[in-house]
């Protein structure tokens, strides 16, 4: 075996005391060339945390339309009204997709879209209400917290009326999105128009202090350093210390195909390793770090199951904000495929619904 380096073997120190690491730490370890070494401590960090086990679930995206008042320079999928390309599905489509995902035996419908110009804040509430009548069964996570933000400005009413809203109508969880880097030099130069990282922070501390779980998401290989990504990280881990809302943390691959970021050109291989061994170091009140195989493309996101990763996202369906921007990867998966890779990395399979309850273990193969 390779001796690590002298960072590396510094923050293990550190780990095995029981001490919390650093941004120094944080940023040493990027900074560091010792790519196996990092991944190793990261594995044996989620081994403590996790054990052998990898987190899917069986869901389907929507994003239920690309219209958006932001433009922001990272973004393929956002499209004024009038541009070709531009949809907002109909209450009906939305129906049909969230009946086919039920039909498909999904548990979550994964719900995220632009910020409409015209439509209502009764409109999303009709459409929580209409698809969780329909489909009782299906956890439904929505809404960003850009998302609620918006609502709060459309309705006119507090951020806090609305979570409890859309929370009494039958929203189960929020998703992660507009985070991207929250540090306002690098938000500056990618999405002007969207809220601060500030905001974010605290339109997400409100969705946790109203009952709701969520995810954080940080879209990094564009325009932002080491540094900035570690400030991300700590404003994350600083907002999970006191509320204890987020359930997963996903580092997501920037895709540069169609967007407006000049020379930027997203990260390679070894730094979405990277990336995600750091991410499981640094964040240690995090149960659940996630790679998003839509981003990462699939065989990195398999091999980053041995580099401290133990969610593989879930089927999908229909994702198109990371397809609109060049992503390579397939439009779905099915679970049998889910559970190839996962077996294939040597991991345990375990079907999860949206707040991580546990579905099914797939301990033998006969009980596919």
């Amino acid at each position: 075996m390779m001796e690590s380096s002298e960072c590396v073997v510094r923050v293990r120190d550190k780990v095995a005391r029981g001490e919390r690491i650093s941004d120094q730490d944080a940023l040493d370890l990027f900074n560091s060339d010792d790519l196996f070494g990092i991944g190793q401590l990261a594995a044996e960090i989620n081994e403590k945390k996790n054990g052998n086990r990898v987190f899917f679930n069986v869901n389907r995206h929507l994003n239920y339309t690309n219209f958006c008042v932001n433009q922001c320079r990272f973004c393929a999928f956002c499209h004024e009204p009038g541009q070709p390309g531009g949809y907002a599905y109909h209450l009906s489509e939305i129906l049909e997709k969230a009946a086919e995902a039920s039909a498909a035996g999904a548990t979550e419908l994964h719900m995220v879209g632009g910020l409409h110009p015209e439509l209502p804040f009764e409109f999303y509430l009709r459409m929580i209400t209409t698809i969780k009548a329909n489909n009782p069964n299906l956890k439904i996570k929505a809404f960003t917290a850009v998302e609620v933000d918006y609502f709060s400005k459309i309705s006119k009413l507090p951020v806090e009326t609305v979570i409890s809203e859309m929370k009494r109508l039958g929203l189960d969880s929020t998703p992660g999105g507009g985070a991207e880097i929250l540090g306002a030099e690098v938000r500056q130069q990618i999405c002007p128009e969207k809220i601060s990282g500030e905001r974010w922070l605290e339109v997400t501390q409100k969705i946790h202090e109203g009952g709701l779980k969520s995810n954080a998401t940080m879209l990094f290989g564009h325009v932002e350093g080491y540094a900035d990504r570690v400030e991300h990280m700590a404003k994350l881990r600083e907002l999970q210390d006191r509320t204890g809302g987020f359930q997963s943390f996903i580092p997501l691959a920037f895709q540069p195909d169609n967007t407006r970021i000049p020379n930027a050109k997203g990260p390679d291989g070894i730094d979405c390793l990277k990336t995600l061994a750091i991410s499981r170091i640094y964040l240690d009140n995090f149960q659940h770090i996630k790679a998003y195989w839509v981003m990462l493309g699939l065989k990195i996101a398999q091999v980053a199951l041995a580099f401290g990763v133990n969610d593989l996202d879930g089927t999908v369906i229909e994702e198109k904000i990371g397809h609109d921007a060049g992503a390579d990867s397939p439009q779905e998966l099915s679970k049998a495929e889910l559970l190839r890779q996962i077996r294939g990395a040597g991991k345990l399979p375990v079907e999860r619904d949206t707040l991580y309850q546990q579905v099914r273990v797939y301990d033998d193969v006969a009980d596919d």
